[in-house]
C-alpha cells in the first residue's frame, strides 16, 4: 500500500472527473486517511461528491483567500487528524477578464494571483503546524514555460505558482517538508470549463503527445500526485513532474 497510514489534506474536489477526486480515491485505496476542503456554495457539492469515494471523508471549510480560514485551519483539522503527511493544492481561479491579456485589469490579475499562486504558500503555512518531517506538499500546474492560447493571465499566475513552489521547497526543506508540482495536460474539469476556448487545447494535444492524451482521463496525473505524496520521492523537492503525454518535450 503506497500510502498506508498517511493522513492527507486534499483541496479542489468539485467533480468526480477532477484530478483531485482521483487523488483522493487513489489515496484511500492505497491506505491513506483523507480530509477534503471546500467553502461557500461549493461545500454542498464537495460533500455530495465525497460520498462517491470508497470512504466518505470529512469536509473542512477553507477559502484560501480568507485569512481567518487559514489561521484556524490547523485547529479545525485537528478535530479529524492529529497530524498531516501530505497536502494537495488543486486550487485555481481567475475572473473572465484575466483571459484577455491586453484588456485584463490589475483587479482581474491580482485576484488570479491571490487564488492561484499565493494560495500555495498560504495553504502550506496554514497546514504546517500539523505536518511532520517527511511530509509532502503537491500542487497542480499547467506548464508555464509557454504563452498558451487563451490562458493569458492565468498562465502568468501559473508561472508565479511554479516559482512559489521553488521558494517553498527552499524554506520548508529544513523542516523535512517536500514541495513538488505535477504539470498535467488538459483535463475536462470544472477549472477547464471556466477557460474560454479550452477546446483549443483539447483538439491538438492528443496529436502532439508521443504517448497520446485523453482529456477525460485524470488518473495518470492523479497517480503522479499520489507517488509524490508517498515516501517514494524522499529526496525530491522543488520539482515539476510532467504528466502530459510528452508534449512538453516536443517542438512545434
Amino acid at each position: 500500500m503506497l500510502l498506508e497510514g498517511k493522513k492527507l489534506l486534499i483541496t479542489g474536489v468539485l467533480m468526480d472527473s477532477s484530478i483531485a477526486f482521483h487523488v483522493a480515491k487513489l489515496a484511500q485505496e492505497q491506505g491513506a486517511e483523507v480530509v477534503l476542503t471546500s467553502f461557500g456554495r461549493t461545500m454542498k457539492i464537495t460533500s455530495t461528491i465525497a460520498k462517491r469515494l470508497p470512504t466518505t471523508p470529512p469536509v473542512v471549510e477553507l477559502d484560501v483567500t480568507d485569512s481567518e480560514h487559514l489561521d484556524t485551519l490547523a485547529e479545525r483539522l485537528g478535530e479529524h487528524v492529529d497530524s498531516l503527511d501530505g497536502v494537495l493544492h488543486s486550487i485555481g481561479f481567475a475572473p473572465q477578464g484575466a483571459f484577455n491579456f491586453l484588456e485584463g485589469t490589475f483587479e482581474d490579475v491580482s485576484t488570479a494571483m491571490h487564488a492561484s499562486a499565493y494560495s500555495l504558500k498560504s495553504l502550506a503555512v496554514a497546514a504546517l503546524p500539523l505536518m511532520i518531517p517527511g511530509s509532502s506538499v503537491v500542487g497542480l500546474t499547467f506548464d508555464a514555460k509557454f504563452a498558451w492560447p487563451v490562458y493569458d493571465w492565468m498562465g502568468v499566475a501559473k508561472a508565479a505558482f511554479e516559482s512559489t513552489n521553488r521558494y517553498l521547497a527552499r524554506d520548508l526543506g529544513p523542516r523535512g517538508v517536500r514541495c513538488n508540482l505535477v504539470a498535467a495536460g488538459p483535463i475536462r474539469t470544472t477549472a477547464a470549463k471556466s477557460i474560454p476556448g479550452f477546446q483549443t487545447f483539447e483538439d491538438s494535444w492528443d496529436e502532439r503527445a508521443p504517448l497520446g492524451w485523453d482529456v477525460n482521463d485524470a488518473v495518470p496525473a492523479a497517480k503522479a500526485c499520489a507517488a509524490l505524496l508517498s515516501d517514494w520521492f524522499p529526496a525530491t523537492t522543488g520539482e515539476i513532474v510532467h504528466v502530459d503525454g510528452g508534449v512538453h518535450a516536443m517542438g512545434i
